[in-house]
């Protein structure tokens, strides 16, 4: 599948709230590290267009995906890469990829544009719980660090009524959470 439908709740949290939901839900004691490689335009034309491109390296694989805004969440479109593929990516020689390409024509968005600005590192955790997909991520970028809790659902009425409940039973605040990608560029801004 190349394309897909993500509905994501996200919250960010204090180092003592994410140990307290690593503790008490069913995460893995171990997380899996995962590399998140940011490209952008040197106008910011996919932000101007509500998207965001990465590649993400997780595992030995790389796979490069779009999101874009979508009336149910971010529409995700993804291209398979080798090694060598994101290794030209990340020097500046970007290739078109079926998939991809394609969406950001739509948009008018030329990859000749793209620009490689850097990267940000997570160590995740996962767990399925209760028909959704718990993450728990803490993430290095420009010199700081973050938490966050991510809720992946089937449908936004599932999502949100999992969500909530989590944060209502932990006592954690509700946060305006911008996406990785965002907080990426504006730690660049600082």
């Amino acid at each position: 599948m190349t394309q897909e439908i993500e509905i994501e709740y996200k919250n960010l949290l204090l180092k003592n709230e994410f140990e307290q939901l690593l503790n008490s839900l069913p995460f893995p004691e171990q997380g899996k590290n995962q590399i998140n490689h940011y490209f952008e335009t040197e106008d910011l034309s996919l932000k101007a267009n509500g998207c965001a491109l990465r590649i993400r390296e997780k595992g030995g694989k790389y796979q490069l995906t779009l999101k874009e805004p979508h009336p149910d969440g971010l529409l995700e479109t993804h291209d398979s890469l080798t090694e060598q593929e994101a290794r030209n990516w990340l020097e500046g020689n970007i290739i078109t990829k079926e998939h991809t390409s394609k969406q950001m024509q739509k948009k008018g968005i030329s990859i000749e544009n793209l620009k490689y600005f850097g990267s940000l590192t997570t160590l995740r955790r996962e767990a399925a719980y209760e028909g959704v997909l718990l993450v728990l991520d803490h993430s290095h970028y420009h010199n700081q660090e973050d938490f966050e809790f991510e809720l992946e659902a089937p449908s936004k009425e599932t999502g949100s009524n999992v969500f909530n409940q989590i944060l209502k039973d932990h006592q954690i605040i509700k946060r305006e959470t911008p996406n990785k990608i965002e907080r990426f560029f504006y730690s660049m801004e600082k």
